[in-house]
């Protein structure tokens, strides 16, 4: 009996001996993280689109889980970013516009008062950096940050390097010395962190080359790396590298939905960024130790690019675009490969999913536990050992109550195949059935009224249990002569 017992214990030993190496090697996973500005759902080959080209993404999407049905949690930027490194939604953390929108409190000539987003993420917050830098990563934002005022810059909020991130939501240009005034007002822009280049220098390949350095530095000193590197493009201005551009001008067809060779440009750059990173995991022998995950902050812009008044891009068949809570405004790619747990294969999953998940599906990764206080998203770890798998959710939910050219105030949520949209401005609602009509084209609210009340009143109890601010009367507005 005692050497039984023995045999067990040393057994035992040993079986915890083994596990330790393996919850030591999952803790220190690299993270890359890759966000796209107002890249759409339907603007890579993957997706079906014939103009563009994107072998590298189209590569990574064939081998990690692929999310067909993946949401932003805001149709605008800063919203979504602060969700990503919070797990929080839009509406709880108060920042439910962009930066330089919330700084503008004027109601103007609409009949509401948007309502107040804050500017600054608060530094209460413990973001996915501070969470993966208290566990030893080395944490770097390479790109957009739009989050902040400097005293809330990348540096307080748990990221030891900074290349690129500052308040404002757009470069005034895309070439070296990415400084200057005029494209977005007086205002003067720089970028921080990018001074060393040389003229015709490209910001997408800069700040590739960022990444890269990134992972070298993390790889001399033996350390986890979380990277976050948030590019700026497709976003305005669409400015693109002249040979690009040259080469999409003689591909364009007469009657295609797609007609700006300047942006399929830009997106191009992008591929080969994403391209350049992968590459560069797989050169170093890090590919089988890091996490990558690709998305977009929110749905396509769908608006005229200003130089040369060609639509920017489109969203079809999803209805409209940025700004808006129908479908084109919301969807976004989403690619996730996570050695040893998802399929080396890949796979699609149909499964809704939104933009605060990836906070704890990282943490899960890391193998740190987020604070039980969360509650705005989950782990899609599960997804990705099964991508046919289903969340345990009933709804998601998004509330954008200010104005934008694609739209007006709004809330709307999604449970199972239905979604409903309710404007603040008059009442309205509108319904879709989502796995009939994915482009939003018909109205369903008169005729399915049970689902309009159901949903509308999941959608009032989640407003205020998240403390959503609301749009108001504006006291200047004065109706048209002719209104109804």
């Amino acid at each position: 009996m005692k050497r039984l017992l023995l045999a067990f214990a040393l057994c035992a030993a040993a079986a915890a001996w083994q596990a330790l190496p393996a919850a030591e090697s999952a803790a220190r996973l690299n993270i890359v993280l890759i966000l796209a500005d107002d890249l759409g759902a339907a603007d890579l080959g993957c997706a079906g689109n014939t103009f563009h080209e994107t072998p590298h993404l189209d590569a990574l999407a064939r081998r990690s889980v692929r999310f067909t049905q993946a949401y932003a949690s805001a149709p605008v930027c800063s919203p979504t970013r602060a969700a990503l490194l919070t797990g929080k939604c839009p509406a709880r953390l108060g920042i439910t516009t962009w930066l330089e929108s919330a700084r503008d409190h004027s109601p103007g000539k609409q009949r509401l008062a948007p309502a107040a987003s804050a500017y600054n993420l608060p530094h209460s917050e413990a973001t996915l950096a501070k969470r993966l830098q208290a566990a030893g990563y080395l944490t770097a934002l390479v790109g957009k940050w739009h989050l902040g005022d400097a005293e809330h810059y990348p540096e307080t909020h748990g990221f030891d390097i900074n290349r690129g991130g500052s308040l404002w939501g757009a470069p005034a240009t895309y070439f070296w010395p990415y400084r200057g005034s005029g494209r977005f007002g007086p205002e003067f822009r720089y970028l921080p962190g990018l001074d060393y280049g040389q003229p015709g220098e490209y910001l997408t390949d800069r700040l590739a080359q960022e990444a890269l350095a990134v992972i070298d530095h993390a790889q001399k000193r033996n350390q986890p790396f979380f990277l976050y590197l948030a590019h700026h493009a497709p976003h305005t201005p669409i400015e693109a590298k002249p040979e690009d551009i040259e080469h999409f001008r003689r591909r364009l067809q007469p009657g295609s939905p797609w007609q700006h060779p300047a942006y399929a440009a830009m997106v191009r750059s992008l591929d080969q960024s994403v391209g350049r990173v992968l590459a560069h995991l797989e050169m170093r022998g890090l590919a089988e130790q890091t996490l990558v995950i690709f998305t977009s902050d929110n749905g396509g812009f769908i608006g005229k690019d200003r130089r040369t008044g060609l639509n920017v891009t489109t969203n079809a068949p999803l209805r409209s675009g940025k700004g808006s809570l129908y479908e084109g405004g919301l969807r976004v790619p989403l690619f996730i490969r996570w050695p040893g747990c998802s399929p080396a294969e890949g796979g699609d999953c149909t499964q809704p999913v939104i933009t605060a998940d990836l906070f704890f599906t990282v943490l899960a990764a890391a193998g740190l536990k987020p604070d039980a206080a969360r509650a705005d998203g989950l782990d899609l770890a599960p997804l990705l050992r099964s991508p046919g798998g289903k969340l345990a959710r009933e709804a998601l939910c998004w509330h954008f109550p200010h104005y934008y050219e694609t739209t007006s105030p709004v809330s709307a949520v999604r449970a199972g195949k239905w979604k409903l949209l309710e404007y603040f401005e008059d009442g309205r609602r509108e319904l879709y059935d989502l796995e009939a009509d994915p482009g939003e084209q018909t109205d369903l609210a008169a005729a399915q009224s049970q689902w309009v009340q159901a949903l509308a009143q999941k959608l009032a109890a989640w407003r205020l249990e998240v403390r959503a601010q609301l749009p108001q009367p504006n006291p200047d507005f004065k109706p048209a002569a002719n209104a109804p």
